[in-house]
């Protein structure tokens, strides 16, 4: 490390008296700065979901933010490789890992039986064909205009692109699409749910690779648009790290099913763990492939992870058009293109649909966590057929799924309903619009304020009966049984208003203060020049009511509000007379020095108290950061003026901000605070 010991001469009348503060410059940070030509794509992790700050971090540091996300605290973006060491030291900033590239996971395509095979047509006949289940395929895309997509199609977007077009021109997604929702409609093929609510979520590019960054992006869209089963014929055999793996496991954690192709990697005996990611994840569901003989492939992939298997040989299915990067090549017949394939690819769509036929089937949340997709895969696993060794075991873990046994293992749940009336309190008028819950389901009021809450589970609920201008009035222990209706009516009260008004003045002088907030603790007055204020539209109740005023001590009193009354609440303030905070007023910059004036780069650090005089003799410890990186620290002691400036020589153009990280003054704390500030040079 090099030491640039600041010599500030007079800075002009305001800065005559400063202090003058040492700059350790970081000669890593600077050697990285000064070589960004290769650009890679990372994953940058922070304490916290990113935001606009966040952002701007990744960009000053040169780099281009795809993806911010909320799924996990990170943004992937494309960043200088100089730079990642730098990120990596930058406050906040938790880790940097790099992106890697996902891959369809395909084997040769060669004839339509897997659906049959799970048994999807029986569960179809008894009248359960996953109705509006929503299933996402996070793939290359669907062609939503094929004649055994288009009616189910729901929506979607497409993270190659950028945009809410999500069609496929790969192939590969609206295949395994076909296998998971086609319709049945007499021509081509039949879904293992047939009237799903399918979303294309496309993540592979027209050569069938895409990013984990889209796929996160993609698995954070589905849990934000009510997604209930995703499926990922997709992965890579390299572990891509912790921020891919904590996506979905909270993906998971929100209650989505995760279905994902175990991958394509085996070999003819079955020997050793290549299970491909995210397959390989706990929070993933791994499928494996099988025949028509329901015997494992030499290539479908094995490992502990295998959590089911499913048919995955010459499956047909739906196509995108006249052409594939596999042979055989597509065939059209009743009126659009089809195409058989193999892989586990066509192995997890089968997974994916039963999940989705035993939602539609009614399954519930029997251990009262929030969410269903955990009993979901406990029915899928424990209703295989077990084949190969008894129990899970490594080729097809607990077996080959079977939607017949699934859907038959989920008892629907007894129902009743709850109705009743909502009517005002006082004129017993009917209320139109209220919201009645019973903490899950709930109803609107109609034009005679009447609702009625239906299909609810055999229990006992709180019933609460809500809508503005009213209090909010709830009844316990209200008992549903089957098919009974129990009678709930509300007689909601209006809610009565009150106001607040008062004055306030200076404990000393008498006079009126303008400008002082008053609050209830959720509305608020300012005082006008004769230190008046009036706060309305106050609820009846009991409130704190507090009263400040800057360099006064704050002061509180409890009003009680009654319906059509003003209460009056007069405050007198005490000034504050004695300091005992410090804050960073401001900091500021100018340059010097050089042709332009601009060689050199003055950093003014101002401290005042909380009685707004400036600080003199408190030491001030700074963080100087250059498009991001931290380029520098300082410590200095303020002068008379409460100034103390660091002086930068020879800095480099870029954007910079300063981060105060200690101020230490006798008898004064520091309250923590750094204000906004940055400079362009």
């Amino acid at each position: 490390m090099s030491n640039i010991l600041t010599r500030s001469l007079i800075l002009g009348v305001v800065f005559s008296v400063a202090a003058i503060g040492a700059v350790v410059l970081l000669s890593s940070q600077v050697q990285a700065a000064e070589n960004n030509s290769n650009r890679v794509d990372v994953f940058v992790s922070f304490d916290k979901t990113p935001g606009a700050s966040e952002r701007a971090i990744v960009e000053r540091a040169g780099g281009t933010v795809r993806h911010s996300y909320t799924l996990v605290p990170a943004i992937a973006a494309s960043v200088p490789e100089s730079v990642i060491q730098g990120l990596q030291n930058s406050p906040h900033v938790t880790s940097v890992e790099l992106d890697g590239t996902v891959y369809a996971v395909d084997v040769e395509l060669d004839n339509a039986w897997g659906v049959k095979r799970v048994g999807s047509g029986t569960v179809h006949d008894g009248g359960n064909k996953g109705t509006g289940v929503k299933i996402g395929i996070i793939d290359s895309g669907v062609d939503y205009n094929h004649q055994d997509l288009n009616a189910v199609y729901a929506g979607g977007h497409d993270f190659v692109n950028n945009d809410t077009d999500p069609n496929d021109v790969y192939g590969h997604g609206t295949h395994v699409a076909g296998t998971a929702c086609a319709e049945d409609n007499n021509s081509g093929v039949v879904g293992v749910t047939s009237e799903c609510a399918l979303y294309s979520l496309r993540v592979l590019n027209d050569s069938g690779s895409g990013s984990w960054s889209a796929t996160i992006a993609a698995m954070e869209w589905a849990v934000a648009n009510g997604l209930q089963v995703v499926n990922l014929s997709l992965g890579s055999s390299q572990d891509p790290g912790s921020t891919v793996k904590a996506a979905f496991d909270n993906a998971e954690a929100e209650g989505l099913v995760i279905v994902a192709a175990g991958g394509n990697s085996g070999n003819p005996p079955g020997n050793g763990n290549n299970v491909i990611y995210p397959a390989k994840y706990a929070s993933v569901i791994a499928v494996a492939a099988t025949d028509k003989n329901d015997t494992r492939p030499s290539w479908s992939s094995t490992g502990e992870e295998i959590e089911l298997a499913a048919p995955g040989v010459s499956v047909l299915s739906t196509w995108n058009d006249a052409d594939s990067p596999h042979n055989p090549q597509p065939i059209f017949f009743d009126g659009d293109w089809y195409k058989e394939g193999s892989g586990t690819s066509m192995a997890s769509p089968h997974v994916a649909g039963v999940a989705a036929l035993v939602i539609a089937a009614g399954i519930t949340d029997a251990n009262g966590n929030g969410r269903i997709n955990d009993e979901v895969r406990a029915v899928l696993t424990s209703t295989a057929d077990d084949i190969g060794a008894a129990g899970k075991d490594t080729h097809y873990g607990y077996g080959l799924v079977n939607a017949v046994v699934a859907v038959g293992a989920v008892a629907p749940p007894a129902t009743g309903t709850i109705s009743g009336t909502a009517t005002d309190a006082d004129t017993l008028d009917p209320i139109v619009g209220a919201t009645v819950s019973d903490g899950t389901r709930q109803a609107t009021t109609d034009a005679n304020g009447d609702y009625s809450i239906t299909d609810v589970p055999e229990g006992t609920y709180t019933v609460t009966a809500s809508q503005e201008g009213y209090v909010n009035a709830s009844q316990t222990n209200v008992v549903v049984t089957e098919n009974t209706t129990t009678t709930v009516n509300f007689a909601l009260t209006a809610i009565a208003y009150g106001a607040i008004e008062g004055i306030i003045t200076d404990a000393d002088s008498g006079n009126p203060i303008e400008g002082a907030i008053v609050t209830d603790g959720t509305r608020q007055a300012t005082t006008d020049t004769t230190g008046y204020y009036l706060v309305t539209d106050v609820p009846e109740g009991d409130y704190t009511v507090t009263a400040s005023a800057a360099g006064y001590q704050d002061a509180t009193q409890l009003v009680a509000i009654t319906g059509g009354s003003t209460i009056a609440a007069d405050f007198v303030l005490q000034p504050v007379t004695e300091a005992t905070m410090v804050t960073v007023n401001s900091i500021t910059y100018t340059t010097e020095g050089g042709k332009n004036g601009d060689k050199h780069l003055n950093i003014h650090v101002s401290i005042v108290d909380d009685l707004g005089n400036s600080v003199a003799n408190a030491s001030v410890s700074i963080e100087i950061y250059l498009n991001a990186l931290l380029k520098a620290t300082g410590t200095g002691t303020t002068g008379s003026n409460g100034i103390v400036t660091f002086s930068y020589k020879n800095a480099p153009s870029g954007h910079y901000e300063t981060k105060v990280t200690a101020v230490t003054v006798s008898g004064l704390s520091w309250d923590g605070s750094t204000p906004a500030n940055g400079f362009d040079k």
